[in-house]
């Protein structure tokens, strides 16, 4: 039987990467064929790891330590950092998640550190600190649109800009404009809520229309930016997918000095019309290679919504996959059929 000791170096650790009802303990125990106890003495609690590989053991201990050290930063440790924790540690990646660090991007307006969860939220996070154009792209729950708005107001905090601009194209996903009650602008709302939530998260509801009434943030939909030229302002293009090629033309280069832009998108989510090709599929191609332009792709490991999230999205990726497949044997079989048919009639 191999054994690891991992001690605990502040008194509610243990408790917190147990979990609630050993959630936690029995999520690692399962995957690495360990088995933890808890070990308490007068010279602190310890956390003992057992079991017959080695390197499993090792692998398991490595996983606590990361826990451990997570859990002095935060009020409890998630599912989904649990689950990250070993996934990152099992594909052999382990010593990446030290980098995660403790760097908080900003505080909420109920008190609560924004930070990275994950090594591509932290690479995208640092992408938007060190480019004037950040591309992001992944799947939904990755962070994009939150860790952006996050970003334009730490540096509308620390006057790095006078304004924040969000916008979107307003294209409908399934329903129709003209269905909605309202002038234009109350059409528009529901498209662009999920901006105004992040922004609530982060400045709270009055501080939020205090600047907006004084212009300091604006969002509108993409059409609204034609003509403008942006200065000392932090910009993003929320659900850039459903911007034609034109469109994201346009956006770019309303870009003026001092200002930031981020574009983000789920390339897998678009709205637009069959056989229009998405301005954010094109851009990625266009602007890859350019200095000062950053694109980064989240992948299924940095969804931080429900568990479920990640299981639907790599369950529509393997779903695409076998489409695909699918259609690649059907056109060999019909290029095969065709040259079977020409070389009978010769």
């Amino acid at each position: 039987m191999n054994r690891r000791i991992i001690k605990m170096n502040h008194g509610d650790a243990t408790a917190k990467i147990f979990g609630h009802f050993d959630s936690n303990a029995t999520l690692i125990e399962s995957y690495f064929s360990v088995t933890l106890r808890n070990r308490a003495s007068e010279a602190g609690d310890s956390i003992v790891v057992e079991g017959e590989d080695e390197g499993q053991v090792n692998a398991a201990a490595q996983c606590i330590e990361y826990l451990h050290e997570l859990s002095s930063k935060t009020d409890t440790l998630t599912d989904q950092a649990v689950k990250y924790a070993i996934d990152m540690v099992a594909t052999g990646e382990g010593e990446a998640l030290r980098e995660l660090g403790d760097s908080c991007i900003c505080i909420t307006s109920r008190g609560k550190p924004i930070k990275a969860k994950t090594l591509g939220q932290k690479k995208y996070v640092d992408a938007i600190r060190k480019n004037t154009i950040v591309l992001g792209v992944g799947p939904a729950g990755t962070g994009k649109t939150f860790l952006a708005v996050a970003m334009a107001v730490r540096a509308l905090k620390e006057k790095q800009v006078n304004r924040i601009i969000l916008t979107r194209p307003a294209i409908e996903a399934g329903e129709k404009l003209g269905f909605l009650p309202g002038d234009l602008q109350s059409k528009i709302d529901p498209y662009l809520r999920p901006l105004y939530d992040a922004l609530y998260e982060m400045l709270g509801v009055e501080s939020y229309q205090k600047l907006v009434e004084k212009n300091v943030i604006e969002i509108a939909p993409l059409a609204y930016m034609r003509g403008r030229t942006l200065d000392d302002s932090f910009i993003i293009l929320d659900e850039a997918q459903n911007a034609t090629p034109e469109q994201m033309k346009m956006f770019l280069t309303r870009l003026g000095f001092n200002s930031k832009a981020v574009v983000t998108g789920d390339l897998t989510q678009t709205d637009l019309p069959r056989g229009q090709k998405s301005g954010l599929a094109t851009a990625v191609k266009i602007l890859a290679g350019i200095d000062d332009i950053a694109i980064h792709t989240f992948d299924d490991r940095d969804v931080v919504r429900h568990r479920l999230v990640q299981k639907i999205i790599l369950a529509y990726e393997k779903h695409d996959r076998e489409l695909a497949r699918r259609a690649s044997e059907k056109q060999v079989a019909e290029k095969q059929q065709r040259f079977r048919a020409e070389r009978n009639e010769k």
